[in-house]
């Protein structure tokens, strides 16, 4: 499994609404350029999120974007599914699994449901306001008087 770059930056566009919210709403244009993301790119990445009902919009002059939910209330694997869709290492296991007729016979299925439950077990195991408090974590080891 390898997370595309649609996946990585849903994962910075979430974190950015976290850190920039604080109740207003989020300007796209704002995001794109912290974040170095392509507005257009943005887009696409932020009609996925909405879709999947992770973020909500707000109209108008004052408009943008925010988190539905708190950030706790996010797993980073609910964020990674509605940009990337299916995780699972191959396309014999996971929710979506093509069921296979050697599954009883094929030592490697065992193989790809470890790996399928292990990801998934750490993607759902790490919350938005986690990676919060590490990112805080880090701009606090960066800062010199």
């Amino acid at each position: 499994m390898r997370i595309s770059t649609k996946g990585q930056n849903a994962i910075k566009i979430m974190l950015d609404l976290a850190t920039y919210s604080l109740g207003e709403p989020v300007k796209l244009k704002d995001i794109a350029k912290r974040q170095r993301i392509s507005e257009k790119y943005l887009e696409q990445i932020i009609a996925l999120l909405h879709k999947a009902g992770l973020v909500k919009s707000v109209r108008g002059a004052h408009g943008g974007y925010t988190l539905f939910l708190a950030p706790e209330k996010y797993t980073v694997g609910q964020i990674l599914r509605a940009a990337e869709g299916n995780l699972s290492p191959t396309d014999c296991v996971g929710e979506n699994g093509t069921p296979c007729e050697n599954k009883g016979t094929c030592v490697s299925f065992r193989l790809w449901e470890k790996l399928d439950t292990a990801i998934n077990d750490v993607l759902e195991s790490i919350t938005l306001a986690d990676m919060l408090d590490w990112q805080n974590e880090l701009l606090a080891d960066q800062y010199v008087i």
